[in-house]
């Protein structure tokens, strides 16, 4: 496995794990910000063939309350 794709694969899980801490009772709230937007931000390029040739991620439909 390619280096980032570890670093992608470790991020991602790290974020689904932040993610199910935030569902327990007493979490941490202002933890759970701080530490999931620097995760998010820290996500590398994703590994080669993660999306189909000629996806755009931004290509989507408009959403209500979206820019």
């Amino acid at each position: 496995m390619c280096p980032n794709c570890e670093d992608f694969a470790r991020t991602v899980l790290m974020l689904g794990q932040l993610a199910l801490y935030g569902d327990t009772a007493g979490a941490d709230f202002y933890f759970i910000e701080i530490v999931g937007t620097s995760l998010a931000a820290s996500l590398p390029e994703p590994p080669p063939g993660t999306f189909p040739p000629g996806y755009d991620p931004n290509g989507g439909p408009d959403y209500p309350g979206g820019v």
